[in-house]
């Protein structure tokens, strides 16, 4: 199933290029009252909606998916996680000076990954935007570069989960451009600001992708290829980081975790025309200005 947010947050199911409105079928979303739970309570009822979903679409009649705005598929995540240098030949061009600044350098210094000696990183929930909404650059006169990576959704929260168990507690998968700003300014900081976590077109529920670990990814920028990898090259595969993320804090439905970018991170500048893709999701097309 492959459902997006879009226009005035409406819920849309995603069939090629149309979708049908079936917004109808969030009604049946638990009524909450303050204080509120953790998590996006949308992905935590996804499963026991999927039948009013269904129902809804029946109804509703189809219309382009280029004819609407698309807003993040994930409307209210608890945190965006990142995780850094988790691909062998990133690792590698992150030696330049103009990437690593001479902070968090990329070499392993005796730990067995970067993301040992680096540990996760976390981007602030207010940066997720759709790929209707573009990217504002936040950061004018730096280099701000696109980083095109699988994004994993979380669908059931959880401690200390067991690499073992880690994709019972996925809901689904979407495309992340962590977008990020070369400095020396703490990691968090240079990849938070507002609109520099693009998630989209939609997202495609875990049954949908039974080999995550197998799916090419792109992008490219004015129509020019700039990076092109596999997910099976992760340093840190998706059963390992979510293990590692709920040793250190709980997990909630509707956390982002962005599984690392591929070598070939490079500038943007506004007027750009970014397009990211990855197999059995799809293409967003992401404008820069």
């Amino acid at each position: 199933m492959r459902l997006c947010r879009y226009d005035d947050n409406r819920l849309g199911l995603v069939e090629g290029y149309t979708l049908r409105d079936v917004t109808r079928a969030t009604e049946r979303l638990p009524q909450l009252r303050w204080p509120f739970p953790h998590g996006d309570q949308f992905i935590a009822s996804l499963d026991t909606i999927k039948h009013a979903i269904k129902d809804a679409a029946e109804a509703s009649p189809r219309k382009l998916v280029s004819d609407v705005k698309l807003l993040s598929p994930v409307a209210n995540p608890p945190r965006i996680i990142g995780a850094p240098l988790n691909y062998k030949l990133h690792v590698d061009e992150a030696a330049d000076p103009a990437i690593h600044h001479g902070v968090q350098l990329a070499n392993y210094d005796g730990f067995a990954t970067p993301i040992d000696k680096h540990g996760l990183f976390l981007k602030s929930q207010t940066g997720a935007v759709g790929p209707g909404e573009g990217i504002e650059i936040k950061f004018p006169g730096r280099r701000n570069d696109h980083e095109v990576e699988l994004a994993v959704i979380i669908g059931r929260g959880g401690k200390n989960i067991p690499r073992e168990y880690a994709f019972d507690h996925i809901a689904a998968y979407t495309i992340g451009l962590d977008m990020t700003v070369r400095g020396t300014e703490d990691r968090s900081f240079r990849k938070s600001a507002d609109s520099y976590s693009v998630l989209g077109p939609w997202l495609v529920t875990k049954d949908e992708i039974p080999r995550p670990d197998k799916l090419n990814l792109h992008i490219a920028v004015n129509g020019k290829i700039r990076q092109s990898a596999n997910t099976r090259d992760l340093i840190v595969p998706i059963p390992d980081l979510i293990s590692r993320v709920s040793n250190i804090y709980a997990l909630y439905p509707g956390d982002v975790i962005m599984t690392g970018t591929p070598e070939g991170v490079a500038e943007v500048q506004p007027g750009d025309v970014l397009i990211a893709s990855i197999d059995q999701i799809g293409a967003m097309e992401i404008k820069v200005r």
